[in-house]
């Protein structure tokens, strides 16, 4: 007879979550140079991309460069795609924490194609986004994203991407 293994502290298991998704985040250079960051609550996941000057496009509104908010949403649906793929295996200590720290990362989702819808102008300001795996099988997956500044409830662009899955090991 095996003896059942006690469960982790509260703190134990936030902290494994929170140092796997910041391993996944800080693998891409990408994310970083845009400033994106990642807040985690529970399995669910909102997207930050941080104002910097750089990232505007047009100076006479001013506004956030359309291919800012395309990469913003595709970042965004990436990184929910590998979470919740990543989520299973770190919960059950599948992966350990210190080798995606290592740098040891999953392969990421490959986009098949990507499109954006621009609603409104991206505000020199913060922007925030979310988005939902609407299908996730072995080999493709499809992700909607929604982007937000000041009101959730007034999106300045939304996309919808295709993916590739890498495959699983095991």
């Amino acid at each position: 007879m095996t003896q059942r293994r006690s469960p982790d502290p509260v703190q134990v298991v936030k902290q494994r979550r929170d140092a796997a998704l910041r391993a996944l985040v800080q693998g891409v250079p990408y994310i970083r140079f845009l400033g994106i960051s990642f807040d985690r609550r529970g399995d669910e996941l909102t997207a930050n991309l941080a104002f910097d000057e750089k990232l505007i496009g047009n100076p006479m509104l001013p506004a956030i460069h359309g291919g800012v908010t395309a990469a913003f949403l595709e970042v965004t649906a990436i990184i929910e795609l590998s979470w919740s793929m990543l989520w299973q295996d770190v919960e059950s200590r599948k992966i350990d924490v210190d080798t995606l720290e290592a740098g040891h990362l999953p392969r990421l989702p490959k986009t098949i194609d990507f499109t954006v819808d621009y609603l409104r102008s991206g505000l020199p300001r913060d922007a925030y986004a979310r988005a939902r795996v609407n299908r996730s099988g072995r080999r493709y997956a499809s992700v909607h994203v929604e982007a937000w500044q000041d009101n959730r409830d007034r999106l300045f662009a939304q996309g919808t991407g295709h993916f590739l899955m890498p495959p699983r090991d095991g």
